[in-house]
């Protein structure tokens, strides 16, 4: 009998380590997905102050799903702010659903009374490698 509740005990300590582990690695997600969606924000910035000041009737060429299209500034302008706001849109969300996963891991530390050690815990995801070049819209403004 005491073998067969040391063993359930084990079992129910490893189901929860593998559940708070899950849950950190959720959460480690997130900040990774939130970093590269700011790094395209600013990309999107960066076109947009390259090109507002230009002539509205000037070619540009942006990158539509793999196709290079030529436009106008005038085209493309607004274009470009629509996805950037769109970015922002869901970065919010993820920042809201980020709160949500770190309470929810908050209460599962307090439930089972899980302590970290110092030096363990990565509370930030900021030195997450989320750079993905090859997604993102590109604009190219030819000459006048």
């Amino acid at each position: 009998m005491e073998m067969e509740m040391a063993s359930k005990e084990q079992i129910n300590e490893q189901t929860i380590a593998n559940t708070y582990a899950a849950m950190r690695s959720e959460i480690n997600q997130i900040y990774s997905k939130i970093t590269e969606l700011e790094m395209e924000v600013n990309e999107h910035s960066l076109v947009i102050a390259a090109i507002e000041p230009l002539d509205p009737t000037r070619r540009c060429y942006r990158m539509v799903g793999g196709v290079l299209v030529e436009r106008t500034v005038k085209e493309v302008l607004p274009a470009v702010k629509r996805n950037k706001e769109g970015i922002e849109e869901v970065i919010a969300r993820l920042n809201e659903a980020l709160e949500k996963k770190k309470k929810e891991l908050t209460e599962f530390e307090l439930k089972y009374k899980i302590r970290i050690r110092r030096g363990d815990r990565e509370d930030s995801g900021e030195d997450a490698s989320a750079k993905k070049e090859g997604a993102a819209q590109g604009v190219l403004v030819g000459p006048a």
